[in-house]
């Protein structure tokens, strides 16, 4: 069926950060007496809202993170994005081409998605239709984030479908009643572990912006000329 409405994740879909920001993470944890690598990071942290990883350092290892920590690791993330971040390939022309509408959910806290979509030129393009777990009570894997974004759009979330690339994402599509297409093109899964759990099974699986193109060409504006063709 034709979804009345995409939403987007950002990190790890549109935009190719994770291994950006699990780096940064590390380093800023480091600082502050935790040691975790990129495997830790995918287990606890991918897809997840930034109030999880105070919670999960004090479950862990029993240390309340100093005050200081947010601005410590904000400031190393956005000088990582800086140096390096770029828009995932084929996500700027896949969005330019859709025929139907979409909108952005992500657990990025508002400064950080807009730098985001700020460094890659997308701010324009989700101006009025990026929603954060800020908004919510309770972020991913809880669907309150979908469902949230589906309201403001005005669509019912049977109607939906999500595309994420994280295991607490994919669970809180399911959740949420929407059709689940799980994206596995970003750098991080070249580097980092990310299985889905047990039980948790979404839609269809692309590995490319190009692949979904071509599985729901549908969802898509004709490119110039081939009506033309058509009628020929």
């Amino acid at each position: 069926m034709r979804p009345a409405l995409l939403i987007f994740d950002c990190d790890g879909v549109l935009i190719d950060s994770e291994v950006l920001a699990a780096r940064a993470l590390i380093d800023a944890l480091a600082c502050h007496g935790i040691a975790v690598d990129l495997g830790f990071v995918a287990r606890h942290f991918i897809g997840r809202a930034h109030t999880v990883i105070r919670a999960e350092v004090k479950t862990r290892f029993g240390m309340e993170l100093a005050a200081s920590f947010e601005d410590d690791y904000r400031q190393r993330l956005l000088a990582s994005f800086d140096a390096g971040l770029v828009p995932m390939p084929g996500a700027i022309e896949t969005l330019a081409a859709l025929d139907v509408p979409f909108c952005l959910a992500t657990s990025s806290s508002p400064p950080r998605l807009a730098a985001s979509l700020r460094l890659v030129g997308l701010d324009g393009v989700f101006a009025g239709r990026a929603f954060t777990a800020s908004e919510v009570a309770r972020g991913k894997p809880a669907p309150d984030l979908f469902l949230h974004a589906a309201a403001r759009m005005g669509t019912d979330p049977a109607a939906c479908v999500v595309v994420e690339d994280s295991a607490a994402g994919v669970a809180a599509g399911l959740a949420a009643g929407m059709e689940v297409w799980h994206f596995v093109g970003g750098g991080h899964f070249a580097v980092m572990d990310m299985p889905l759990p047990d039980g948790v099974t979404p839609h269809r699986r692309f590995d490319s912006f190009a692949s979904l193109r071509v599985a729901r060409a549908d969802l898509f504006h004709a490119p110039a000329g081939a009506a033309d063709a058509n009628r020929a």
